[in-house]
């Protein structure tokens, strides 16, 4: 199943993937990614980091920090200091229930920090991007 949270907060979309295999998941929506042209920068294994740094137990969670190059250079140059709202993170995480979840930065939402159009522009067509990516995790 493969929908928006009406519970999402305003900065994010999500869908729900139907596999059942964690790693699988991470794989698929990183192939998913591709296709649209991002690459996956970082990634950060939430459930091993509060394991190794708290000795705390949580269940699977990936942050994926993917950037589409060409659409990062065009907002680098219309506005230098964007890039503190780069990467376009996405979650993969298990739900108490096992469902896996996958979340989406909304850059629209997360650029309207600046006024620069072409900055807008640019969160527009990553936007559009990500929203095909969720679409193809159905």
């Amino acid at each position: 199943m493969n929908s928006t949270s009406p519970t999402a907060p305003g900065y994010s979309f999500s869908a729900t993937l139907p596999d059942t295999v964690f790693s699988k998941a991470v794989s698929r929506v990183t192939e998913a990614l591709k296709v649209e042209g991002f690459g996956v920068l970082t990634e950060i294994d939430i459930q091993a980091t509060m394991k190794a740094k708290l000795d705390i137990d949580v269940r699977p969670y990936r942050i994926l920090g993917a950037c589409n190059p060409q659409l990062a250079h065009r907002a680098l140059t219309a506005e230098p200091d964007i890039g503190l709202l780069l990467p376009c993170n996405v979650t993969v995480r298990q739900e108490e229930d096992g469902a896996l979840m996958v979340g989406f930065m909304d850059p629209v939402a997360v650029m309207q920090m600046t006024s620069n159009p072409e900055v807008a522009q640019v969160a527009q067509e990553v936007r559009e991007r990500l929203m095909r990516v969720k679409a193809a995790l159905a």
